[in-house]
């Protein structure tokens, strides 16, 4: 697993609204057993819900995805699909969503 990768959503259940599962988990942690992920939305089901500091605009093969920081959750690393894409270009906004999203600045 790598910090700031997206991983395929496996989950039928939830897989439209979340096609994606940004990893943002230090790798010195690689060991645990469980890993913390923020669900990437395409922006046509999630524009409207978008909050400027809390949820980055994320583009992946050219399609628009936004990070919703809000739902940010731990999962068992064996859950996740592949990895597919490598988003650390946006880690200064993904951690900075994070940050706001803990201490409001």
């Amino acid at each position: 697993m790598a910090q700031y990768h997206a991983y395929e959503n496996r989950n039928p259940a939830s897989r439209r609204r979340y096609p994606y599962l940004l990893d943002i988990q230090s790798n010195l942690l690689g060991e645990l057993r469980t890993t913390v992920v923020v669900p990437l939305c395409p922006v046509g089901i999630a524009e409207s819900l978008q909050i400027s500091h809390l949820n980055p605009s994320i583009e992946i093969d050219d399609e628009r995805y936004i990070a919703l920081t809000q739902e940010l959750a731990g999962m068992e690393r064996k859950r996740l699909g592949k990895a597919v894409h490598d988003l650390g270009r946006y880690r200064d906004q993904i951690m900075a969503a994070v940050d706001f999203l803990v201490t409001g600045i």
